[in-house]
């Protein structure tokens, strides 16, 4: 059976595995040294490594992963990742014989312009783009493509594992409450994963149906982020897209 496991770096960021018997695959591997402990105390074996953006703390443990193991290295065609072998685009599908699992890729741009998700097998590897109850910032793309990109996960089956990078969920929950304070499943997902957190459990993977019911990024349409945004921008808003601009505005000011 293939399995999916977080193996917590830095900060607050998970490096995904996805295992089948003693082989697995690793997708943003910022840090080696968590990948080598977890490898040793497993007795699992490294086929290939999965790359979603540029991002430092998602690349920066690439290097010495690849000069104790010599694997395959996925990652976005429209980046300059130098570890990458495997460049990959839009509707290609990458193949993991080691793990019996292919995934496709889909190319979600906001957070850089050349990110990339990985789905297959009920998961979602989506790197910075979605978080548990948010978006990742928009350093490199413009609110449009960022609001499209979110709008394409959003459409994936309800029941898909949502594997984001950070564990950045509470304070996220945290905002979502200011943008939708009546929302009874958002608060419903506060105690739950408030819970988690305090158990010392991650909060992730999520699921879409659940991001769709409480993420205020993936709620453009909704009368109450509406309400929120038009109070804050001062004008009628009439573009899910300028919804999404003025929402990504606000989180980007906000500070519990």
């Amino acid at each position: 059976m293939l399995h999916v496991e977080a193996i917590p770096a830095l900060k607050d960021n998970y490096i995904w595995a996805l295992v089948r018997d003693t082989a697995c695959v690793v997708v943003d591997p910022g840090e080696a040294a968590p990948i080598l402990a977890w490898l040793q105390d497993t007795g699992t074996r490294l086929a290939a490594v999965l790359v979603t953006h540029h991002h430092r703390d998602h690349v920066g443990g690439i290097r010495e992963l690849v000069d104790r193991f010599p694997v395959p290295v996925y990652g976005p065609a429209k980046e300059s990742i130098a570890e990458v072998t495997h460049p990959v685009a839009e509707g290609q599908v990458v193949a993991l014989p080691d793990l019996g699992a292919e995934l496709r890729v889909l190319e979600v741009p906001g957070h850089t312009r050349g990110h990339v998700a990985y789905y297959g097998h009920g998961h979602l590897f989506c790197g910075d783009t979605l978080f548990g109850c948010g978006c990742g910032r928009l350093f490199e793309g413009s609110p449009e493509e960022m609001h499209a990109s979110l709008a394409r996960l959003a459409a994936l089956p309800e029941d898909t594992r949502v594997c984001c990078a950070h564990e950045y969920t509470l304070d996220n929950i945290a905002f979502a409450l200011q943008i939708e304070p009546a929302n009874p499943e958002l608060a419903a997902r506060a105690r739950r994963d408030r819970a988690r957190r305090r158990r010392g459990e991650p909060t992730l993977p999520s699921d879409i149906a659940t991001e769709k019911a409480t993420n205020p990024f993936l709620r453009c349409g909704e009368a109450a982020v509406v309400r929120s945004a038009q109070a804050h921008a001062g004008q009628d808003l009439r573009r899910e897209a300028d919804v999404f601009r003025v929402v990504r505005e606000m989180k980007d000011r906000f500070r519990q």
